[in-house]
């Protein structure tokens, strides 16, 4: 018993450490104007993520999914790749002074917005309806212009994604209900949600039932929106990059259960620090011949259209994410 209470001890105090080092390093970087801090945040991901462990399964799904690429092409995709983290770290911080979308201001801002028909046809026009995206560009801010138009829901697996979401909302005055992940670590996790709870109102942490939470919204004709990426042990059999990945169900399982219209939405870094959010019409749900909605066909739908978006911007995709289940074989 003693040697159990003193290793869960030290478990606790590394926890806190890491969490101690997390947390200075923001507030360093509060510190600083966005856009250098953003810039510097691109630098160092650059140098620290080629000498991690999680370089090598970059460069082996980097190879994998691109293999007519050179060598010095994989590196500078890699590379990139690093450094589109190390801005998503540096952007966390500046979350509410980064999202300046206005639909009434005519000048160009940081956040450009393409789809805007189509976030007020869903305004004006309330049913149930799901956005698709992926760990692309600043997903953190991937349905904003969403929430300046109408409430959503955010399903979230990662501690980050789809933050622009809820604090757009919330400075829209918008009711906005945010289902999350906290991270691991304790500490951290503690900081987030209050963080979080002053920014965006209803939190929701994510679990087994969490779905339940998702089929609650549409019953009501509000709007879902998931991440579509994510390796799922228990999912369906589908490809993505000719390879064999498992698929979450859910999204095809709630169209499947309340026929509800269904939008990809992605974010696309620009040149300066500026982002390009797009939302797309909505897809058509491949169906049997019976008219029900085939559930494997669709989520190889995803897969493809998350492809189509990482082949056009490749550096822009987190490619240290073990979707392919590689990370177990080295």
């Amino acid at each position: 018993m003693l040697i159990t209470r003193l290793v869960l001890a030290a478990d606790r105090f590394r926890q806190w450490l890491i969490a101690q080092f997390v947390l200075l390093l923001l507030t360093i970087l509060k510190l600083f104007p966005p856009d250098k801090a953003i810039n510097f945040m691109d630098r160092v991901a650059r140098w620290i993520g080629p000498k991690t462990g999680r370089h090598k399964l970059t460069l082996i799904n980097l190879r994998n999914a691109f293999p007519e690429k050179s060598d010095a092409e994989i590196e500078e995709i890699a590379l990139e790749s690093w450094g589109n983290m190390g801005r998503l770290a540096a952007e966390y911080v500046f979350l509410d002074r980064l999202f300046d979308f206005d639909p009434a201001r005519i000048e160009a801002g940081r956040v450009d917005v393409s789809g805007i028909p189509l976030f007020l046809e869903l305004r004006d026009n309330p049913r149930p309806f799901i956005v698709f995206t992926a760990h692309s560009g600043n997903f953190e801010m991937l349905p904003v212009a969403g929430s300046a138009f109408g409430p959503f829901i955010v399903f979230t697996a990662h501690s980050g994604n789809f933050e622009m979401l809820p604090v757009a909302g919330s400075a829209f005055g918008l009711d906005v209900t945010v289902l999350f992940r906290p991270p691991n670590n304790p500490y951290l996790a503690d900081r987030v949600f209050e963080f979080r709870r002053q920014r965006m109102g209803n939190l929701v942490p994510s679990h087994a039932g969490s779905s339940f939470a998702l089929a609650r919204q549409l019953e009501r004709g509000g709007g879902v929106g998931v991440l579509v990426d994510q390796k799922f042990r228990k999912g369906l059999k589908t490809k993505f990059f000719g390879q064999d990945v498992q698929t979450n169900p859910l999204l095809a399982k709630l169209v499947r259960q309340f026929n509800c219209e269904v939008y990809p939405a992605r974010c696309i870094r620009l040149p300066g620090n500026r982002f390009r959010l797009e939302l797309e019409p909505a897809v058509e749900i491949p169906r049997r011949t019976d008219g029900s909605v085939d559930v494997t066909a669709t989520a190889q739908m995803l897969n493809d259209k998350v492809e189509s978006w990482v082949r056009e911007y490749p550096g822009q995709w987190l490619w240290y994410h073990d979707r392919w289940h590689i990370k177990r074989t080295l």
